[in-house]
């Protein structure tokens, strides 16, 4: 058999165990912040009907959507007429029934629908799963990355919208990382869309848009030109957005536009709901547009201040997304957060807590078979007071125990020699400062929990 050389598809990663326990920490403090806010956990499959898929994303994220082969001979009912032409686009329809999931929001709505019995609106819910994009592999972008969502579906009030920008604020908060929350309306680009004559294109505005941090304005010019904007479209979308910094300014300048309007009153009814606390960390944004359909209202991103990876989460109101698989009229609202890019600013501003990467707390070394064996006794005794053991399962010199404990971040070793055999004590060595203490093992116990 021919030798494989091992290697893995681009913009995906192995994680060691280091990186989980950290990965760990950052989703034990999501999910602590969502339940404490009352949200209910929920799985949904990694892969979806492609009919479930398309047509939410925009013709951006349609073309990262990632397609999976039908199974067995997957040529054998393909479009004959498309395969000879060469026609991709019409060909995926008939080789292709599934997709791998571009967000947990899609699949939520479908999850709403298809158990709508079984749950009371409105519906709290929160997920934690991976999400795969076909995109081009660059720092802080990948192509497997998980997303941890909260959503409210059932509810129309912007209590919602406060709740989760309290949530982003919170996580952050306990996380040590700064944050600045975006926060904007569709509504508010509709009604500038309208204000510069060009309400029919708001899709291709907020898609332009959307790429500002990206390509900055000459280059969104140079899109909503060659997309059939006007120059002096262009040029009043520019003056609108820097009047639009003060919210009471671009009130005034959409007052005519009812939309806009409304859009620019819901944010200020949102920000009135927030304390004083979470406006140090949240602002308006005209500029903020996610190229999504299925966005309605109130938009949200977060940005990590000095670090440059784009956001690490968003969100926003999406009204009647449920409509579409067949139960109109339910709006939602919900928030993302990005767990690969928060673990990569994290990392790179080294704000881990120390002991985020370690899972085994002591160590039990030995020096022969008797020592082994009581060491074993102790290792058991450890566990079911809680606390995460190791005993070292081979005979090895004690500096080769000691250097495992070094290696793995394992801040206790509790030593078993002739003497702490005879006496049924042992020896605790904090690694960090090579303290050694002679104890009893309930002492020892009671040490190591105290941390």
């Amino acid at each position: 058999m021919a030798t494989i050389k091992p290697s893995i598809p681009k913009g995906t990663r192995d994680f060691g165990p280091a990186e989980v326990a950290r990965r760990q920490h950052i989703m034990r403090t999501i999910r602590e912040v969502f339940e404490l806010y009352g949200f209910k956990p929920i799985e949904t499959p990694a892969i979806e009907q492609l009919s479930t898929l398309t047509g939410k994303y925009g013709n951006e994220g349609e073309k990262l959507l990632f397609k999976v082969l039908n199974s067995g001979d997957y040529l054998a009912k393909a479009n004959e007429q498309a395969l000879t032409a060469r026609d991709s686009n019409a060909l995926v329809s008939s080789i292709s029934e599934k997709g791998l999931r571009y967000d947990l929001t899609i699949p939520f709505a479908r999850y709403v629908v298809m158990h709508q019995n079984d749950i009371t609106l409105p519906f709290r819910r929160y997920q934690m799963q991976p999400v795969w994009r076909a995109d081009r592999p660059q720092k802080g972008r990948y192509r497997e990355f998980w997303q941890c969502d909260a959503d409210v579906v059932g509810s129309d009030s912007l209590v919602c919208e406060a709740e989760l920008v309290q949530i982003y604020r919170l996580v952050f908060e306990r996380l040590k990382v700064p944050v600045h929350i975006r926060i904007n309306n569709r509504k508010v680009l509709d009604g500038i869309a309208t204000a510069i004559g060009a309400g029919e294109k708001v899709n291709s505005l907020t898609i332009a848009l959307d790429k500002l941090d990206k390509i900055g304005w000459p280059g969104v010019a140079a899109e909503m030109e060659q997309n059939g904007f006007t120059g002096e479209q262009v040029a009043s979308l520019k003056g609108l957005l820097e009047i639009g910094r003060s919210p009471e300014q671009l009130a005034e300048a959409l007052a005519p536009y009812p939309q806009g309007a409304k859009g620019i009153a819901e944010f200020q009814e949102l920000f009135g709901l927030l304390t004083s606390h979470d406006k140090q960390s949240a602002q308006f944004d005209p500029t903020l547009a996610r190229g999504l359909d299925y966005d309605t209202g109130t938009i949200l991103e977060v940005r990590a201040e000095g670090a440059d990876i784009g956001s690490i989460g968003g969100g926003g109101r999406y009204d009647d997304l449920t409509g579409v698989f067949g139960l109109p009229g339910v709006s939602g609202v919900g928030i993302s957060f990005g767990l690969d890019r928060i673990y990569d600013v994290m990392d790179a501003k080294g704000l881990f807590p120390p002991d985020a990467g370690t899972v085994t707390q002591a160590l039990l070394v030995h020096f022969d078979q008797a020592t082994f064996a009581r060491a074993f006794q102790l290792v058991q005794t450890l566990r079911k007071a809680g606390i995460p053991s190791e005993l070292y399962p081979d005979q090895a010199k004690i500096q080769k125990q000691m250097k495992y404990a070094h290696t793995n971040a394992i801040p206790y070793v509790l030593v078993v020699g002739e003497q702490e055999l005879a006496s049924g004590m042992v020896t605790l060595k904090t690694m960090a400062t090579g303290d050694q203490q002679y104890v009893k093992p309930e002492e020892a116990i009671t040490i190591i929990k105290a941390g």
